[in-house]
């Protein structure tokens, strides 16, 4: 009897099972991944993405452009080493956003931007669907990786691969395209949570080869005029402990490119800094970590670099390509930056001779010079007020709270303080960096002041300032106070702080 009813009983039908739908397995990837934040400008078909994220514990962090949303996702990637997200709608919101992601790409920031889009069917037979774009083909040049999500059952895949393409080996933009048809699939909730995918060591320490280390070593060791160049690769890298020792167990003068400054202070006895045109002339060995000769290093060539030919580059990177890419490297070393530097501290021994007093000494000697004559400039009390009486006053501000974050973009607004305002601390100043594009100023500010909890001043041209400003005023939920410092042509005005306590994404900031 017992067996009968057993039989007779009716099995669990789909209807009654438990669902799941694109919607919550795009959210449950990002989760399972530690994305803890979303920038975007909400918009069909991502609306109700955004609203579910924000619902689940995700921070949703809207902005007026997509450009902007898309530089606070890219400078986070920076910041955190986690892929930043930004969300955008279809075609024209997606095309927005593209500007930031190429930028996250050329700057080797990870990145990843999620778009939604209009149904393959339509748009492969452009029958002129509402904001009909191939957009997976318009991202492909822009991005290091570009990828599509048509089935529920691959939303967890696609995420995963998004993340490890934005942050293994060299970091950089990711595109995912997810068309509006994605997010009303259903299927079986618990088929659905076995589908996600949490990414295991999607960066792999990559150890450099021994006879490089060697080759790097012995180049360095037989130089007269030696000079390290830190870039932002250092800086993202965030092997501040290893890097440290190796500059001051060389004991080589060293020069901090914009966004690689604070790694060590500009205080530092071998910042050279100050006698900039100097050391790149002067030197006969150059060790780069994590910078690169593009046209912010004059490729490499011409008068700033001395007499042609009259250099040994040594270069650590992590991407073999980047090697020779404008003039011979002598001694290429190729891995992740802190096993790089860590192999060469290794190397070094425990009796490693400094560079000869006459170079150092001559280095220290033009950065003194330099120095002098420029502090009277920046102690002036000129009105209107110019550019060095303001950035003077900035500059003891940052010396104040070495722990704030300086945001700064322009022309001269940007040359003039990378040159005056002193950094102390790693990852504290953040700029156009290698496209030099103005327009970053407050997606990053903002970003920064969300991702670090830290106080942020954003000194900004005034051009530069029209590109974002509007942003300034949407939501940041933060504690911090944001300081925008808008530099004009002849003068500057310094723009009232903006205080920003918690408040939900749809509130404004007040201004006092």
């Amino acid at each position: 009897m017992a067996e009968a009813a057993l039989k007779t009983q009716p099995e669990t039908t789909a209807a009654e099972r438990e669902l799941t739908d694109g919607f919550h397995l795009v959210i449950e990837a990002l989760k399972l991944n530690g994305i803890k934040t979303i920038y975007n400008v909400p918009g069909i078909p991502v609306t109700d993405l955004g609203r579910m994220a924000q619902a689940a514990g995700i921070r949703v962090v809207s902005f007026r452009h997509e450009q902007n949303a898309g530089y606070a996702a890219a400078i986070t990637g920076f910041l955190t080493k986690t892929p930043g997200v930004c969300l955008t709608v279809s075609a024209p919101g997606f095309l927005n956003g593209l500007t930031a992601l190429a930028h996250a790409t050329t700057n080797c920031f990870p990145m990843i931007l999620i778009s939604g889009s209009s149904e393959r069917e339509i748009v492969d037979l452009q029958q002129g669907d509402y904001e009909e774009m191939d957009q997976l083909a318009v991202a492909k040049p822009l991005c290091k990786a570009a990828y599509r999500v048509l089935h529920a059952a691959d939303i967890g895949i696609g995420v995963a691969r998004a993340i490890r393409a934005a942050v293994s080996g060299r970091p950089g933009g990711v595109y995912l395209d997810l068309p509006a048809k994605l997010f009303a699939q259903v299927m079986d909730a618990e088929a659905g949570a076995k589908s996600l995918v949490k990414v295991i060591d999607p960066t792999p320490a990559q150890i450099p080869a021994a006879d490089a280390v060697k080759r790097a070593l012995d180049v360095l060791k037989n130089a007269k005029r030696p000079l390290i160049i830190l870039g932002k690769g250092a800086a993202y890298a965030q092997a501040d402990d290893q890097i440290r020792a190796l500059v001051e167990k060389s004991g080589v003068p060293f020069l901090p490119m914009s966004m690689a400054k604070g790694l060590l202070p500009d205080s530092h006895p071998q910042c050279a800094g100050a006698a900039r045109s100097t050391v790149l002339k002067d030197s006969d060995v150059v060790m780069m970590i994590g910078a690169r000769l593009n046209w912010l290093l004059s490729h490499g060539k011409g008068k700033t670099w001395g007499e042609p030919h009259s250099k040994k580059f040594i270069q650590i990177d992590i991407e073999p390509k980047e090697m020779d890419s404008n003039v011979e490297i002598a001694a290429p070393v190729v891995g992740d930056i802190g096993s790089c530097v860590t192999a060469l501290l290794d190397g070094m021994g425990g009796r490693w001779v400094a560079p000869p007093p006459d170079w150092t000494n001559a280095v220290k000697s033009k950065k003194d010079e330099n120095i002098a004559k420029m502090a009277p400039r920046l102690m002036n009390n000129n009105s209107p007020m110019d550019y060095h009486g303001a950035l003077g006053v900035l500059r003891t501000i940052i010396k104040e709270r070495p722990d704030a974050i300086l945001v700064n973009e322009g022309a001269n607004a940007l040359d003039l303080t990378r040159g005056i305002v002193d950094m102390y601390q790693p990852r504290k100043r953040l700029d156009v960096g290698t496209w030099g594009v103005m327009g970053i100023g407050m997606g990053y500010a903002i970003a920064a002041a969300i991702e670090t909890g830290k106080p942020v001043l954003a000194i900004e041209g005034d051009s530069a300032f029209g590109f974002s400003g509007m942003e300034s005023c949407r939501s940041a939920p933060s504690s911090s106070t944001m300081m925008a410092s808008i530099a004009a042509p002849t003068s500057i005005a310094a723009a009232a702080p903006i205080r920003r306590p918690r408040f939900s994404s749809r509130a404004r900031a007040t201004t006092r």
